[in-house]
């Protein structure tokens, strides 16, 4: 019997070698399908045990063409790529990485946050086309983070990062969990409800997985919530707003401005209007990248695959099929 083989679906901007090396020297063939594309998967993969999966869709019909597949591993905090309730039905383990990029998100959220506070993006259009300070101040001012009040819809691992470190910048910080136990809630944070929030806060930053119940949530109704020169923040999944009604929002003077790392398509096409409004301050899925963890993102789903090999269990199951 040959070796057992591990394949890498798609990986973007990753260099998959560390992860690799791993897997390698632990007994694995690993193989690199390169693609999103489920015909390519399962082309890589028809053999594998394992897949390693960046955003490519892993869905029944995917998993009916890998009969030895037993385990499947993000590079990612979510999951939601991976029909879960199908690897279950299976028996097959998937993991995720909680933790890898949670104080790399969270810098992202903030300093996104304060760039939209401080109208950073303007005031470099200003200087570039010639202007100065007094041509700046000519338009909406920024206001002082001291008197603002920033909102967290979520309050997992990156929210209570942000917690941490926005603490000392805006005056009041408030969150909206339904699922966090109060024993786990961070001291000095407000515990609304989410129509309550909304209302109350003047940055809204959106921490929450994709869910059917998450999907689209920031809609018209919500954002007609948000207080009038609102801004947003989203680092999540772009699939949480209704691209329409935040163009509305934006184009009516409702919301002031927007910074999205996350799109609902991504990349987006050249004609995307998200792409070229003015309000909107946009980063290509960036958030969770840092000299650190662009290494972390190949070698953690890969040290999850030799744990699982060696264990019989990974160490960080999002799907127990022994459970």
């Amino acid at each position: 019997m040959g070796q057992p083989v591990v394949v890498y679906t798609d990986l973007g901007e990753l260099d998959p070698e560390p992860g690799v090396r791993l897997l390698a020297d632990a007994g694995f063939t690993v193989r690199i399908a390169g693609s999103r594309d489920p015909e390519v998967i399962a082309a890589a993969a028809q053999d594998a045990v394992a897949l390693i999966v960046g955003y490519a869709r892993v869905d029944e019909a995917l998993l009916d063409r890998l009969p030895r597949l037993r385990f499947l591993a993000t590079m990612s905090a979510g999951y939601d790529m991976i029909d879960a309730a199908a690897a279950r039905r299976r028996g097959l383990w998937v993991t995720n990485l909680p933790g890898t990029a949670t104080e790399d998100v969270a810098v992202h959220a903030l300093a996104s946050a304060l760039s939209l506070v401080r109208r950073l993006p303007q005031a470099d259009a200003v200087v570039r086309g010639g202007g100065w300070a007094t041509d700046f101040a000519r338009a909406e001012l920024p206001r002082r983070t001291s008197g603002l009040t920033l909102g967290l819809v979520g309050m997992g691992r990156i929210a209570r990062e942000l917690v941490r470190i926005a603490t000392p910048v805006f005056g009041r910080l408030a969150a909206y969990d339904p699922q966090t136990d109060p024993s786990a809630w961070p001291a000095g944070v407000d515990r609304l409800g989410l129509d309550e929030l909304v209302g109350a806060a003047d940055v809204l930053s959106l921490h929450v997985p994709l869910t059917d119940r998450t999907r689209g949530m920031v809609d018209d109704g919500l954002l007609a919530r948000m207080r009038p020169g609102g801004l947003l923040v989203n680092v999540a999944r772009g699939e949480l707003v209704e691209p329409e009604a935040l163009l509305r929002a934006l184009d009516s003077g409702r919301l002031a401005g927007a910074a999205l790392d996350v799109l609902p398509v991504e990349p987006p096409p050249a004609d995307d209007p998200l792409r070229g409004h003015p309000r909107i301050q946009l980063s290509p899925h960036s958030a969770f990248l840092s000299d650190a963890s662009h290494r972390a993102y190949v070698c953690e789903p890969a040290e999850n695959v030799i744990a699982w090999q060696r264990t019989g269990r990974p160490l960080t199951p999002v799907v127990d099929p022994e459970a």
